[in-house]
């Protein structure tokens, strides 16, 4: 008998039917004796639509309210789950966040995970039932409630695998695996057996939709080793685990496009001591994320400035010129522009730490195919360009083809 955690998505859940197929695979599990804990996200479009209402009333609505309405959407799913499988017989109890023990720090919309106590959940798997939380959210230690942040529900299920010491744990989403690119964009990419987990959370973190990075993190911390798998086949999937020795003759693993990033440019700052420092504390203060910074060579003379480029996920762009507007004259910065017509294209791959020319042959590839390259950014094991959206999907197809076609 084997404890396994099983995570659903959005489109997994997307209506009655879909919910009565994850039901069917959960039944599947456990007529074989497993114990199974099942984490859902909400349905394919409803947490989207509940934030165009919240923004419909106000721009920029309270975070923590934010929180008690987002959090309806898994409560929804987990309800519906469990009817689904008491409808084939089967035992099945459902619990929020909250109820499952999961505890987290007061960060609204962004909560992160601070310890779970998964007692209640044991006992329930112990009588027999099956066990469906609800992905995504949790509660602090004074009990208000609050959500982890987009893709949340993988964190909850990496998380629990975690803490229950769990045999295996399975995401199912609706792709077969982790690809070298979007399948959706890219028709020539290919899907990975296995990926280690600095690759993945290279990959996560840069746009790819398939994981949180977060939970990829969690992953690594905890050694949790999960497969990536889509719920509408029974195909094999992709295992995230510890890096192999044989992953490093592989260069470039995949090919990543974001589009959800901006890019804000501070234009005319004082070239001096500490105004970095200060512009970058209140965006952190904020609970902003930025991403890639670029500073240009100081100009002028007397009193000389630079110009300050920074990105950020697009949802949080006008967060953050609201927190530079602030800012203007004190730090005394001459403009501000925002630009969210920008996509960030990476490649990732362990194997670069060991070959050389790769940064190279992807700036001849873009330049071959005339795409300009903005901001650029780099680690030992991806390197990250910031070009025009409207050329995107091009130079996002032309990297592929220049690195992993053929291979």
């Amino acid at each position: 008998m084997a404890l396994i955690v099983q995570k659903f998505g959005g489109t997994s859940v997307g209506n009655t039917e879909r919910i009565k197929n994850v039901a069917a695979r959960v039944a599947k599990y456990r007529s074989q004796g497993d114990q199974v804990v099942v984490v859902v996200s909400a349905m394919s479009g409803v947490t989207d639509n509940l934030i165009k209402l919240a923004k419909e009333i106000m721009p920029l609505p309270s975070e923590r309210e934010m929180d008690m309405l987002l959090a309806t959407g898994e409560q929804t799913t987990i309800a519906l789950t469990a009817i689904a499988l008491h409808a084939l017989g089967i035992d099945a109890v459902s619990m929020t966040g909250a109820q499952a023990g999961i505890v987290t720090d007061g960060v609204h919309t962004k909560a992160k995970i601070q310890n779970i106590t998964p007692k209640q959940v044991h006992a329930l798997l112990d009588s027999g039932k099956v066990v469906i939380v609800a992905g995504f959210q949790g509660q602090t230690s004074e009990g208000q409630i609050t959500t982890l942040g987009r893709g949340g529900s993988d964190l909850t299920a990496i998380a629990l695998a975690a803490s229950l010491k769990a045999d295996l744990c399975q995401i199912y989403t609706d792709v077969d695996g982790v690809y070298t690119a979007d399948p959706r964009i890219v028709k020539t990419a290919k899907k990975l057996p296995e990926i280690s987990y600095d690759e993945m959370l290279e990959l996560a973190s840069l746009g790819a939709k398939v994981m949180q990075s977060r939970s990829v993190e969690f992953a690594k911390k905890f050694g949790v080793v999960f497969e990536v798998r889509s719920s509408l086949n029974d195909n094999p999937g992709t295992i995230v685990k510890e890096e192999t020795k044989s992953m490093e003759d592989v260069v470039i693993r995949g090919v990543s496009l974001d589009k959800n990033q901006a890019k804000v440019t501070l234009v005319g700052v004082p070239d001096k001591p500490g105004v970095a420092a200060q512009t970058f504390k209140a965006l952190a203060d904020a609970a902003i994320n930025v991403d890639m910074i670029v500073q240009n060579v100081s100009h002028g003379a007397g009193a000389p400035s630079t110009d300050i480029s920074f990105t950020v996920d697009k949802p949080e762009l006008l967060k953050a010129t609201k927190v530079i507007d602030k800012l203007k004259a004190e730090v005394g910065l001459r403009e501000v522009i925002a630009d969210e017509n920008i996509g960030k294209l990476s490649i990732v791959g362990v194997g670069m730490r060991s070959h050389y020319g790769v940064a190279a042959k992807m700036f001849d590839t873009l330049a071959q195919n005339g795409v300009n390259i903005d901001m650029i950014s780099t680690s030992e094991i991806k390197i990250s360009v910031v070009i025009d959206l409207k050329r995107g999907d091009d130079a996002y197809r032309a990297i592929h083809g220049a690195f992993l076609e053929g291979a």
